[in-house]
């Protein structure tokens, strides 16, 4: 008996891919919002959107979905393979393991996987992917006027972010800043500036700041006191981050939360801390 089909997805199979997808796998996104998280333009030329099975009739029956970025690690540009939106039909199921290895089998790519459930992250695993450490950091929102003292402050509004950051963190905010769903401000002061990228969350039914990711880390580290004033003032009483982003442990008070769902990547030169949340499917879909 012959294979089903497999072939890569091409620009033209995203609205049927997508199509699929919304069907299938999550109903609550919109197959136009699908495609555009696969057509972000993050400085690679793109071999394709992931791959696809068809049946003998040319239906799509499954998919792995790709969404490729480069961007400056340790001062040099690397070239990352996002894993997204796995998803296959209880019928041809057997061929769920072939479309990941025929991802996975592009060389040049560091391959992440960020929102991964439980059987994909054990599916990755079995296919030498290291997961990263799960646990977020707590920080709890307090009043700081001595540090306004010191000139450190935020920039919120969209007109003035990008005039006050630097030439790197000013395209990670134009590369992210058309997404609805996530907020930013920069931190810091004269020339030490951070972009943070958070959304607005919900923990222990509180108002949260959740941090997607930051361009300065020491930077995002040193002002954390002057981003949880801003967030205090803005509702939110508590600031969370992926532990394994941070530089150090914070200064400011905060606690350690665990039991999360892992992220997964596979790099042969990276750490976990060298893989970012940004440009990937955690940004380009409202997850």
């Amino acid at each position: 008996m012959a294979l089903p089909k497999l072939e890569p997805i091409r620009d033209e199979d995203l609205p049927a891919f997508c199509a699929f997808l919304h069907a299938n796998l999550n109903p609550a996104i919109a197959a136009d919002v699908w495609a555009d998280a696969f057509r972000q333009d993050w400085g690679v030329n793109k071999p394709n959107n992931g791959f696809l099975i068809r049946d003998d009739a040319g239906a799509i029956v499954g998919g792995i979905g790709a969404i490729y970025a480069a961007y400056p690690v340790h001062g040099k540009v690397e070239q990352f393979c996002n894993i997204t939106s796995w998803m296959v039909l209880d019928a041809y199921r057997t061929q769920s393991m072939r479309l990941a290895m025929t991802l996975i089998s592009q060389p040049g790519f560091h391959y992440t996987d960020l929102s991964p459930t439980a059987v994909v992250e054990q599916s990755l695993k079995f296919l030498k992917f290291t997961p990263m450490n799960e646990a977020r950091t707590l920080l709890f929102n307090l009043p700081a006027p001595h540090q306004r003292l010191t000139g450190a402050g935020i920039a919120s509004n969209p007109a003035h972010i990008e005039q006050v950051l630097d030439a790197a963190s000013a395209k990670v905010y134009r590369d992210h800043k058309h997404f609805p769903w996530l907020k930013f401000v920069a931190v810091g002061k004269g020339n030490e500036r951070s972009l943070v990228i958070y959304k607005r969350a919900t923990l222990k039914s509180l108002p949260s700041a959740d941090i997607i990711g930051f361009t300065n880390p020491e930077v995002f580290l040193r002002f954390l006191p002057v981003l949880g004033c801003h967030f205090l003032l803005a509702g939110m009483v508590t600031t969370r981050v992926e532990t394994r982003l941070l530089p150090a442990r914070p200064v400011w008070p905060h606690t350690e939360l665990k039991g999360y769902r892992h992220r997964v990547f596979r790099s042969d030169s990276l750490g976990e801390a060298d893989i970012q949340n940004l440009y990937s499917e955690y940004v380009a879909l409202d997850l």
